[in-house]
Formats: structure tokens, sequence, C-alpha cells
């Protein structure tokens, strides 16, 4: 039986019996439910929940678990031009999912921001022939489900094609990273970035967080680094991780104002400003 942790969605392998715990909710940034550790089968899952698929933008349409499961972010399902992307994944896929998925396009291949969110990335790559799932190697760690289909990358960047490059930011967890589309909004590009940054509720600005359910911030110094390492790269929408969390117009002037404002609230702006330009 495929056993899925019931509080942050990370699938196991196949195994008779459940895992002794999930290191992912053990871990500081994130928790362990009021009930205690709880496991779900995905046929159980398939029976009592749904998918849902909304358009969240040009050739970008999101994908959520109805009602709310685990941590309850959506992926993105990205109409590329070399071919469907899924930005994060989401723990429930099913023989509707796959069918909605390939009427819009099909999928070339899978990213995932961090652990957090790697759900049933292996269950997904499976059911579209096995397609390539990029992860950064600093979370090789947090891996539960080892598969051949997982490519770990190395370094700062990773160019997936000439349209599509993987950054990685850390902050929330060391491997953490974002996807930036070129050709995304109509040339203007998108920056697809999970939970670092996260969009805010107000959809003006983001923030930056360790750990979000606990809390914890992340100092100043990081703040500097996500923005100085996003600064090549143009994007006129940052796509958060929930649905409609999505900055619109220009997006890469909210980062940088995001910046200022959090660093002005953890007394961390110096002299000269932010070093965000760097």
């Amino acid at each position: 039986m495929s056993h899925i942790c019931f509080t942050c969605g990370t699938q196991y392998p196949t195994s008779s019996d459940p895992p002794p715990g999930c290191p992912i909710c053990r871990d500081e940034r994130q928790y362990i439910g009021r009930r205690g550790q709880e496991w779900i089968s995905l046929e159980s899952l398939q029976k009592r929940y749904r998918n849902v698929f909304f358009q969240e933008g040009e050739g970008v349409w999101g994908i959520q678990t109805e009602p709310e499961f685990a941590i309850g972010q959506r992926a993105l399902l990205l109409q590329t031009r070399n071919g469907g992307i899924l930005w994060d994944c989401i723990s429930l896929i099913d023989a509707s999912t796959i069918g909605l998925v390939k009427a819009l396009g099909g999928l070339s291949a899978i990213a995932v921001s961090h652990p957090h969110y790697y759900a049933s990335m292996v269950e997904w790559s499976r059911a579209f022939g096995g397609i390539p799932i990029y992860l950064h190697e600093a979370d090789r760690e947090w891996v539960q489900y080892q598969d051949s289909a997982i490519v770990f990358w190395k370094g700062e960047t990773h160019r997936l094609n000439d349209d599509l490059t993987l950054v990685r930011v850390g902050g929330h967890f060391s491997g953490f990273q974002v996807l930036h589309w070129a050709s995304g909004e109509k040339g203007s590009g998108a920056l697809m970035t999970g939970d670092m940054p996260q969009v805010c509720p107000d959809r003006r600005y983001v923030s930056f967080m360790y750990s979000y359910p606990n809390l914890i911030p992340v100092d100043g110094a990081t703040v500097r680094d996500i923005v100085r390492k996003l600064e090549p790269y143009k994007y006129s929408r940052l796509y958060g991780a929930w649905p409609k969390f999505v900055v619109s117009g220009d997006a890469k002037t909210a980062l940088k104002r995001s910046a200022e404002r959090y660093l002005r609230a953890i007394g961390g702006l110096s002299d000269r400003k932010t070093q965000t330009s760097r």
C-alpha cells in the first residue's frame, strides 16, 4: 500500500506498514498534526477527494485538491513552447486528473520548489511515462520516495531549455528553487516561487520565512541574497503557492519593495538601503 502523510502530503514507497514517522513533519519548519502522525493511502485519497482545475494566467493552470488536503498548496501546469511543465506537486492523482492534464497538452517534466511540496511527485512522473523530476542536490536528504526519474542538479542555476531556468534561492530550505519562464506572460516573463518568496494576501507584496506555520523568519542577509539572485531575470508576474496568490504588473519591483519593507521590520535596513540591486 502507498502511504501518504496526512499532515504534509508526502508519499512514501509502497509497504505493508506505514513508516514510523514523517521526517518532513518532525522538522522545525513543519509540524505533526494535533492527532499525532496520521497516514492515508492513495486509494483512500482518490475516493474521498478530487482535483479541480482553474486558469491562473496565460498558459498557466492551477490544480488543487478539494476538500483541502495536507498543506493545501496548488500545483501549476505551465503550457510552454517546449511542452507542459508541472511546477510543484500535490498528493492526489487519479484518472480524471490525468485525462484533464493530457487534454491540456500533457507533461514533459516536473520541478518542485522544496520538500513540503514533493507530495506524490513520483506517482505523477510515472503517470506520464516516467518524466524527469528536477530537484536541487542540496535537498536530496528530504526525498522520501527515491526513483530513477529524479534528476538532482547542482550549483545556482539550471536551464531546462532556452525558455525555463531553475534558480536556487535557498532561505526556506538550502536547495529551495524557483522557476523562471522567459516567454511566459506573452514575453514579459513569469516567476514561479512557491514559498520563497511567498505572495502576501494583499497580493502587492511578498515575504520571506524559514518556517511559515511556526513563524520563524529569515535574516536580512538571506533576503538580500534572494533578491540579488533574481535580479538578472525579467518577470511581470510572480506566482506563489496558493490559488490566486499572484503578484501582477511589475512583480520585480514588488519584490524589491517587499524586501525593503521586510528589512525595515527586522531592523536590517542599512544607511545604503538594501543591497537588493546588486
